[in-house]
């Protein structure tokens, strides 16, 4: 019958659980997998309620009612373009094709206009949340337009997670909107992610702490302003032990994986010519911890100080200041993601509502934390806001914590201990707040060796110099 509410390809964990997650809310699901993976032969043998599996496109897409809504939950690149030519056969003007995986928005904008001259809707969707969310409540981002959006809204917000009964999901923006929000999460994601660490290489190097007192700071910090999805896992993680009593995270090798949103943050960042230094070298942290046979090459040959250990009488002062460090990297991350998303909305005249953005990141997705609430309340206050950091209620954490950060930077470098983020963000904040910088040297020599001129402080106009005539 075609009476179906939504269609999903791709049953793997992530389509799978949005699958379940929408039938479970009381609609009506049909699957289609391009191999007969062991998901599908399970709910062959085992229906789910209201889950309905199909073996060819057509009979999937002739299941569902119109205009049909058809998301697809595969890998991204290449087989959503593969897809997508795929089942264009079989669908009328006005269906809607769901791209929900972590698709590169400009290949979401190239989608949005080859469908749309084929009448056919399409909606670029950011999901945030893992496994977990996508089956109990995930975030969701969806960009495209307001009428491709308000032909599933009813199913996104009845699906998504929820902030004190507030569905974290809104409508972004035109094309590639949604995705591109989702990106930049990724990217806040991969700085507080490295951000943690960081703090954990401090603690456990620098003032000694075994894995169960880790793991109590972490979850006491999680009752205070640091507040968050990735402190209370890492609270847990750090006590976690194996079948043996061994702490696994000890046993865990130390390069870091990735696929590849974090790198188009930053890449994007250097496109809009927008500083996002800590979410960049977050990326470049993960890349370096990959080179572990270099890096245990150069541990031989390669010196650096030796390790001292936080005495007993500064250990108390040294994890507060670790505390407010990470706090305030957290901040300059996000103001830094804000302020990326500020400027790609220009460019592509997205209207983005950053408050609303906010309030979507509250619940369901990784980088979930209270800090959202004042990020959204700044936003809500003026939408033009020029940085989170000139907000009054972020102002005085400012000017007050970074004199934590520098004194964990100035003993982890001491003690011959990389911290990337929090120098990043150490050097950012600094060059922020810097009225007269070297970049009057940097603008001095481009126009000796290449003619590029310069603007001067005194007058108006471009000036060139031969910088040979004496």
């Amino acid at each position: 019958m075609s009476n179906h509410d939504i269609g999903i390809i791709g049953m793997g964990v992530m389509g799978k659980n949005l699958a379940c997650n929408i039938a479970n809310t009381g609609y009506k699901v049909s699957v289609f997998n391009r191999s007969h993976n062991q998901i599908m032969k399970i709910l062959f043998k085992k229906p789910i309620e209201r889950l309905f599996p199909y073996l060819s496109i057509k009979k999937f897409i002739n299941s569902l009612r119109k205009p049909r809504c058809v998301m697809l939950m595969i890998q991204s690149g290449i087989p959503v373009d593969e897809l997508i030519q795929t089942l264009l056969p079989y669908l009328c003007s006005g269906d809607l094709i769901i791209d929900g995986g972590n698709s590169f928005y400009e290949d979401t904008i190239k989608r949005f206009n080859f469908l749309q001259k084929k009448s056919i809707q399409f909606l670029g969707v950011g999901i945030s949340g893992g496994s977990e969310g996508a089956l109990k409540g995930p975030s969701i981002m969806p960009g495209g337009t307001i009428e491709a959006y308000e032909l599933v809204a009813p199913i996104f917000k009845n699906i998504s997670a929820k902030y004190h009964k507030e569905e974290c999901v809104e409508y972004i923006g035109s094309d590639g909107s949604g995705h591109y929000v989702k990106m930049v999460h990724n990217g806040i994601e991969y700085s507080d992610m490295q951000l943690i660490a960081e703090t954990y290489s401090l603690l456990k190097n620098l003032v000694g702490i075994d894995n169960i007192g880790l793991s109590d700071i972490f979850k006491n910090w999680n009752k205070g302003e640091l507040c968050s999805y990735l402190i209370e896992i890492t609270g847990n993680i750090l006590c976690k032990q194996d079948e043996d009593g061994n702490f696994i995270i000890d046993y865990i090798l130390d390069s870091a994986s990735n696929k590849g949103t974090g790198m188009w943050t930053a890449k994007s960042g250097l496109d809009l010519y927008t500083p996002c230094s800590v979410i960049t070298e977050s990326v470049f942290a993960r890349y370096l911890s990959s080179y572990k046979a270099n890096r245990m090459i150069a541990s031989t040959i390669l010196s650096g100080p030796q390790i001292s250990k936080i005495s007993d009488c500064d250990k108390e002062k040294f994890i507060k200041d670790i505390r407010k460090a990470l706090f305030l990297g957290k901040i300059i991350s996000y103001a830094q993601g804000f302020s990326l998303m500020k400027r790609a909305s220009a460019r592509y005249s997205w209207n983005l509502s950053f408050s609303k953005i906010a309030k979507i990141f509250r619940a369901g997705c990784i980088i979930r934390a209270n800090l959202l609430n004042d990020i959204s309340a700044a936003y809500s206050e003026n939408n033009d806001l020029i940085d989170l950091l000139f907000a009054p209620i972020f102002r005085d954490i400012v000017n007050s914590y970074h004199f934590s950060l520098r004194n964990i930077v100035s003993i982890a470098v001491s003690n011959g201990i990389s911290v990337p983020v929090f120098s990043a963000t150490l050097s950012y904040y600094d060059a922020y707040r810097t009225v007269n910088s070297s970049a009057n040297l940097i603008q001095a020599q481009r126009d000796y060796f290449g003619s590029h001129t310069y603007h001067r402080i005194d007058r108006s106009g471009i000036f060139h110099t031969d910088w040979l005539d004496k």
